[in-house]
């Protein structure tokens, strides 16, 4: 067996076909000693395209320089996380408007609200929000959001915005029935993580795969975080990357009833249209 053969994720197919993840937080550093052997494991993997997550200032101002960095393979976000909204003043929302232009940038986030941490005030996350969805309305990206234990909030804060925004995707979605129906009624897209393949507090999302229409939904890591539990045999490593996204395309697409190609097309397709993602090189 090869190397790169013995790196491939243990339930990726031979020859996966292209995947797009579209949230991983590659400028963490837990990637810097080994951050291009990711990218080329992934790429082995089958994941043609990756978008880096950025979720303050200083990790979107390097989110795109790994863009730039990997033409063609990399894109970014521009935006701040709820848990860094106290951080928001005139200045840095002037950075992430220059930075959110860049053509690297494809998503404007990741933004929204988290009552689940409150690391900021309530308050302070709800004007955060309100200010970069204005963002995304003059530049007219669509957006990657946050939002946990925060949904009516959340919910209210958008609709507001909703008629002058681009669309985008609720990222990292964990909740239930009904908050997945009023975001699909509002014209989200869905961005399922390894959350699905925990049997302890993810697989009420199992059913709920058949609701989401097929160019509407996603999939991504969100790594370091959210290593899928189910992995066989499990890393040695805590750490998530995108060479276990096949892993995680493939739990979607079995609670689908679809076969690992059709959900790989479908998603990667989903990616290309919301996100403006240019076709692999």
């Amino acid at each position: 067996m090869s190397t790169t053969e013995a790196r491939m994720p243990p339930s990726a197919p031979p020859h996966p076909p292209t995947l797009i993840d579209i949230g991983v937080n590659l400028a963490h550093d837990s990637y810097d000693a080994d951050r291009e052997a990711v990218i080329a494991r992934a790429q082995a993997a089958g994941v043609a395209q990756m978008m880096v997550t950025g979720s303050c200032g200083p990790s979107t101002r390097r989110a795109i320089e790994l863009a730039r960095a990997h033409p063609g393979v990399l894109f970014a976000t521009a935006g701040l996380h709820p848990h860094h909204a106290a951080q928001l003043n005139d200045e840095l929302l002037a950075e992430l408007a220059e930075l959110a232009r860049a053509p690297e940038v494809l998503a404007l986030g990741e933004c929204g609200l988290d009552y689940f941490r409150d690391f900021a005030p309530r308050a302070v996350q709800q004007r955060a929000f309100h200010r970069q969805l204005e963002l995304a309305a003059q530049i007219g990206k669509p957006l990657f959001l946050h939002q946990r234990d925060a949904h009516a909030d959340f919910i209210g804060i958008l609709r507001e915005h909703w008629p002058s925004l681009a669309g985008g995707v609720a990222h990292c979605f964990t909740a239930g029935a009904q908050e997945l129906d009023t975001y699909l009624e509002l014209g989200l897209a869905i961005g399922i993580t390894g959350w699905i393949c925990d049997e302890r507090r993810g697989a009420h999302l199992l059913p709920l795969m058949t609701r989401i229409p097929a160019d509407r939904l996603m999939t991504e890591t969100d790594g370091p975080y959210l290593l899928p539990r189910d992995l066989t045999p499990r890393p040695t490593s805590r750490r998530n990357e995108p060479q276990y996204l096949p892993h995680i395309a493939g739990v979607i697409a079995r609670a689908r009833g679809e076969t690992f190609a059709q959900f790989a097309h479908t998603s990667s397709c989903a990616a290309r249209r919301i996100f403006a993602l240019p076709e692999v090189l």
